[in-house]
């Protein structure tokens, strides 16, 4: 028990680290590159920085919610009565993606920034909650807690990034708000203990789907925005 829970803090001390140590090559880079690509104006970070520090923190962000998912997995959610309660449904399932790698490069930029966008837009809410509420839970370890806190506060800063972003792809774009709204605040706050595990599982198992699609989505996007589909 003691080797798990120390293999599972050396891989979180691990990818902060990683993070901490993009971040400082990343500020690197931009106090060594032109100010912006393209001469846009009131613009300090060029694209080529821009979406390097995005796909830092989207790959960043894919990994903590896959771990934390699979923590709180491997810890509550066992025996098939507690899977049988699961209902796996995405408040972000309105919200059409490409199916594929494929789709993905064959959908216009534009469109696949705004559904990445829509996707970091639609967690606002129930991240915020997520993060109130599993501080309530006692029993939840304190690592699990540290890393929902990690995912709000990053992905609060990605958001801000894709923003910068936009703004220089498509200047004087409309956006097309696109969004999902998330009505399961109840699930995590209401009901007995094993009800509201089934509430916490269902929403991160959502989470991770979502911030890998985020994650592959960016990924593409830089090559097709950056690299100019050379990649």
């Amino acid at each position: 028990m003691t080797t798990t829970m120390d293999s599972k803090h050396s891989s979180w001390k691990g990818s902060l680290l990683l993070l901490l140590v993009l971040n400082l090559l990343l500020c690197k880079n931009v106090a060594a590159s032109p100010a912006c690509a393209g001469g846009a104006a009131n613009c300090h970070l060029s694209l080529w920085n821009l979406f390097t520090r995005a796909v830092a923190l989207s790959d960043y962000i894919s990994n903590v919610a896959e771990d934390t998912f699979r923590d709180f997995e491997q810890t509550y959610a066992t025996g098939q009565e507690f899977i049988s309660r699961t209902i796996i449904s995405c408040h972000t399932s309105s919200i059409p993606t490409p199916a594929d790698k494929d789709q993905a490069l064959n959908t216009e930029s534009g469109t696949l920034l705004n559904t990445v966008r829509g996707l970091l837009n639609s967690w606002e809410d129930p991240l915020q909650h997520l993060t109130t509420t599993v501080m309530d839970m006692k029993e939840f370890p304190e690592v699990m807690i540290r890393r929902v806190q990690e995912i709000g506060h990053k992905t609060h800063q990605l958001r801000e990034g894709m923003e910068k972003i936009i703004k220089q792809v498509e200047p004087g774009a409309v956006n097309d708000d696109i969004f999902a709204a998330w009505f399961g605040l109840s699930s995590l706050q209401e009901g007995d203990k094993d009800s509201r595990l089934v509430g916490f599982y269902n929403l991160l198992y959502c989470l991770r789907r979502d911030t890998n699609k985020v994650d592959n989505f960016l990924k593409i996007l830089k090559c097709k925005v950056v690299h100019e589909g050379s990649c």
